[in-house]
């Protein structure tokens, strides 16, 4: 399960990236066009989807690579059972909101389908599409979230700080 989690989170951060080479490739087709003064229609909207998708895919591996950032003045201070407590108690509102967060965007790419909303631009992009990568983001992000909660639970989880367990 281990493997099958972490290839998950893999994916996830690869899709991220191939995001932001479409970013790229969206601003160099930008700026050639301007150069060589031909346009192409959407690519200003081309990346800010893949901008926003990036974003989104990128969540769960930063998660699981600790380097979300973590305001730790309370929990700092804590140890054992008292740090334990509100660890789970903050993975626990984060999987509560991180769930909101990914019904409400698959809701939203879904009520764009039903209704045929297309983007504002020339390009006329069926918003669905990109609002996809939204919901798979915030998806894997509570499965990430919800693999953290477990870990603390069972006590296998590495204090971001200082890479010791809980015992």
């Amino acid at each position: 399960m281990r493997k099958t989690l972490d290839a998950l989170y893999t994916s996830s951060a690869w899709l991220a990236a191939l995001s932001m080479v479409g970013v790229l490739a969206m601003v160099l087709l930008s700026i050639v066009g301007r150069l060589l003064h031909f346009h192409v229609p959407g690519t200003d909207a081309y990346a800010g989807y893949a901008m926003a998708g990036a974003g989104f895919l990128a969540l769960a591996h930063t998660l699981k690579s600790n380097e979300h950032i973590r305001v730790t003045l309370v929990i700092g201070r804590l140890r054992g059972a008292a740090r334990r407590a509100l660890e789970l108690w903050s993975l626990t509102v984060a999987v509560l909101l991180a769930g909101l967060l990914a019904a409400y965007a698959w809701r939203l790419a879904w009520q764009s389908h039903q209704f045929h909303d297309i983007s504002m631009g020339s390009d006329a992009t069926p918003l669905w599409i990109p609002q996809i990568l939204m919901g798979v983001g915030t998806t894997v992000l509570l499965i990430a979230l919800l693999d953290e909660w477990v870990l603390e639970w069972r006590g296998l989880r590495p204090h971001p700080q200082t890479g010791t367990r809980h015992e």
